[in-house]
């Protein structure tokens, strides 16, 4: 069956974000009294959704973070992000290759999406193609959040691709009946091992265009 639509994954996907967010909450966590290394925070992490770090985080200090935890580590990432966010290396110029429709769904809320994509000059490519973990009743790895775009869309699963580069998200794209295609810069193991079948892991966004008319 033809692809209809792509949906991309935004952090580590489409904007070079995972390494200032995941340094601010280590830094965050650690002046608070529960140690956590820049390495544990990809890991705990990486791909889920706000509502989902704050129980983990919850869970390992053993205590509920103060109310305006989430609004002190927001104000401390979107600082780094004006001085230092840039777009993920050929993003841009895959963007403009893709000949498929295309939207963002992100475990980020809307404010952060919309800020990081505004930063890094990609917002006007999805103008209206914005959707978050906010708008469904569960993140990643549950499916919720990538059927919610292609209905909005009008796509259906079979016809959609996701692009992404954690696990959750991963899972979440196979769980909605989705291929996948695995962004892996970093040569990470973990991905790397994924034999699981309707998952392509690839490095350079340069591969993205012809490897959506490949699959």
């Amino acid at each position: 069956m033809s692809t209809d639509l792509i949906i991309f994954d935004c952090d580590g996907v489409l904007v070079d974000s995972e390494l200032i967010s995941n340094t601010v909450m280590s830094e965050m966590l650690t002046s608070m009294g529960s140690p956590t290394s820049y390495e544990e925070c990809i890991t705990l992490f990486l791909g889920h959704s706000w509502n989902d770090c704050l129980k983990t985080i919850e869970q390992r200090a053993q205590k509920k973070m103060p109310d305006e935890f989430y609004d002190m580590y927001i104000k401390k990432v979107f600082f780094r992000f004006e001085k230092e966010l840039q777009p993920i290396k050929g993003i841009a110029k895959a963007l403009d290759t893709i000949s498929h429709r295309f939207c963002v769904a992100s475990s980020g809320p809307h404010e952060k999406i919309n800020r990081t994509l505004t930063i890094t000059g990609l917002v006007r490519k999805f103008d209206g193609k914005i959707y978050s973990a906010e708008d469904v009743k569960r993140g990643k790895p549950y499916p919720d959040l990538f059927l919610y775009a292609a209905k909005k869309m009008g796509s259906v699963a079979s016809k959609t691709i996701v692009v992404e580069d954690s696990i959750p998200g991963i899972k979440a794209g196979l769980a909605a009946g989705m291929k996948v295609l695995a962004y892996n810069p970093q040569n990470s193991d973990q991905l790397n091992n994924l034999d699981t079948e309707g998952v392509f892991v690839f490095k350079s966004m340069q591969q993205l265009p012809s490897l959506i008319n490949s699959i």
